[in-house]
């Protein structure tokens, strides 16, 4: 197997990993993306490597980007604190341990909502503002996961034109 090959084949796994990672918030999704597009560009080192660099690293730091960009927005607009997000965050974190798989969004929601209650002195708002939260999240979750399919995509297509013309 030449390096070019074997470069392909752990791009293609950091490109997958990093998607995962991007759903299931334990790897840093989108930098693996980047990752892997970096090893590709570098073993090969021609142009199609570059491009696909170029145009899917964009892809993937537009997705973060527009992630928390989006996040973000929602959840000052409606005036969720950071410490909020903050006990949300031990909440996922302990959830992950917790319950396998699924434990990181209760776990973040549990503490979301146990922190909204204790400010807002009323469940029913709290609930609300905790389900506002959730969503924010999962749009930002999603268009990120967007734009690494897009930067896979870019990659698939670099590499065709780069295995097929060499």
């Amino acid at each position: 197997m030449t390096a070019e090959i074997i470069a392909t084949i752990i791009t293609v796994v950091l490109l997958v990993v990093g998607s995962l990672g991007i759903i299931f918030p334990v790897l840093p999704g989108s930098v693996l993306v980047i990752v892997g597009l970096l090893v590709w560009a570098f073993t090969v080192q021609v142009v199609e490597g570059w491009v696909v660099l170029g145009v899917g690293g964009a892809l993937a730091v537009a997705g973060m980007a527009a992630g928390a960009v989006l996040t973000g927005t929602r959840l000052k607009r409606r005036q969720i604190p950071n410490r909020s997000l903050l006990f949300a965050a031990v909440g996922a974190v302990v959830g992950l341990f917790v319950i396998p798989v699924v434990g990181l969004f209760v776990g973040f929601f549990v503490g979301l909502l146990l922190s909204e209650t204790a400010r807002q002195r009323d469940l029913r708002t709290a609930l609300d503002s905790s389900v506002v939260a959730l969503k924010a999240a999962g749009l930002g979750i999603l268009v990120e996961f967007a734009c690494a399919l897009a930067a896979s995509s870019v990659f698939v297509v670099g590499a065709l034109v780069f295995f097929t013309t060499a």
